[in-house]
């Protein structure tokens, strides 16, 4: 009687037996399975057939010690973890950035700074080597991220314009014409009084958007105000809190540019409990087009911008970097597109 050891695990095929079943020899299996180009396409079916049938498994580990690759890209997120579940741009750029990655077989690893030790821990867990390269997102003008990475040379990519001039690959929306946009549309619906709820100005998005609405009202003739625009944080409390400094100083607003969706909600929360109706007395536009536009009441006009599609740019660019098949510096800007809801509507002139 056979009595089955509890702590056995079972064993998983080997390079040789897939090797054997594919007619093939043990380095020609490494190498397909190492995604090197050297291989036949009739070949490198063979093999895939093989690791299929098996079931074969490569050893992460021991693909390392050859390829001198980790097989992670590690994703950095410079915001409070807060931020990461209660603002939808964070979940849809992580599921561009997830599918750009996942047909190349690489590991995603999440890291969230929050403070001067965090990002100082950060940075030597980057530079130590356990990752293949790093996708930078939300950055703030002096986040020492950026230098010190590539001082360790690590392919880096960044999610949006970064502020300071860092040679670095960056994917950005149109944050300048889709802001402008936003403001031409209030502006041709007759609002004469448009004050923007704007980002912070230590971020790239923040400062476009900003020079977006200061340039559509410099085309119709206006001249920018500074009691009518306040800079906020892409947070809903932050654009409540900026809502009701607004009113308190211009309460002949009658519309507002928020720069982002959840900015736009807080404000809209504030302007209907000081009794103003929307988009009868305010109109009011938000940017990114996020699923919170459809939840307000009227539903929020907001610019679109590719989200999903900037992380799967990001991801390639990192990947063709990472495998020095583009060692160009690139910077790809992504269209917007305004769209149109009730929040906006009213006093169209002919």
């Amino acid at each position: 009687m056979t009595i089955a050891d509890p702590q056995a695990r079972p064993r998983g095929a080997t390079l040789e037996e897939v090797a054997k079943v594919a007619g093939v020899s043990r380095a020609t299996v490494s190498r397909v399975v190492n995604g090197s180009p050297r291989v036949s396409g009739e070949v490198r079916r063979s093999v895939e057939t093989a690791v299929t049938q098996l079931g074969y498994v490569p050893n992460r580990a021991a693909r390392s010690l050859v390829t001198r690759r980790s097989g992670s890209i590690a994703v950095v997120i410079t915001e409070p973890t807060g931020r990461l579940f209660s603002d939808p741009f964070f979940p849809r750029l992580l599921r561009g950035i997830s599918g750009g990655l996942s047909a190349r077989d690489q590991q995603l690893i999440l890291l969230m700074p929050e403070s001067p030790a965090d990002t100082e821990r950060t940075a030597t867990y980057l530079a130590a080597g356990h990752v293949d390269g790093i996708l930078l997102v939300s950055l703030h003008g002096d986040d020492p991220l950026p230098d010190r990475i590539a001082r360790a040379g690590i392919p880096f990519v960044v999610g949006g314009r970064p502020l300071r001039g860092h040679a670095a690959s960056f994917v950005d929306v149109d944050n300048r014409g889709g802001a402008r946009s936003a403001v031409e549309h209030l502006l041709a619906a007759g609002r004469t009084t448009i004050a923007t709820i704007g980002g912070p100005g230590d971020m790239g998005a923040g400062v476009d958007r900003l020079a977006g609405y200061r340039d559509a009202l410099a085309d119709a003739g206006l001249t920018a105000d500074p009691s009518l625009e306040i800079a906020g944080d892409f947070t809903q409390g932050g654009g409540a809190a900026a809502m009701e400094q607004l009113l308190a100083a211009r309460p002949d607003i009658d519309a507002v540019f928020a720069a982002s969706d959840l900015m736009a909600a807080g404000a809209i929360a504030v302007l209907e409990a000081a009794g103003r109706r929307i988009p009868q007395d305010v109109a009011i536009v938000g940017y990114d087009d996020s699923p919170v536009a459809s939840t307000t009441r009227p539903r929020l006009t907001s610019v679109r911008q590719p989200i999903e599609e900037m992380g799967q740019e990001m991801a390639r660019l990192l990947l063709a970097a990472v495998d020095g098949s583009d060692p160009v510096q690139r910077r790809v800007i992504l269209a917007t597109e305004l769209v149109r809801r009730a929040s906006s509507a009213g006093r169209r002139v002919p």
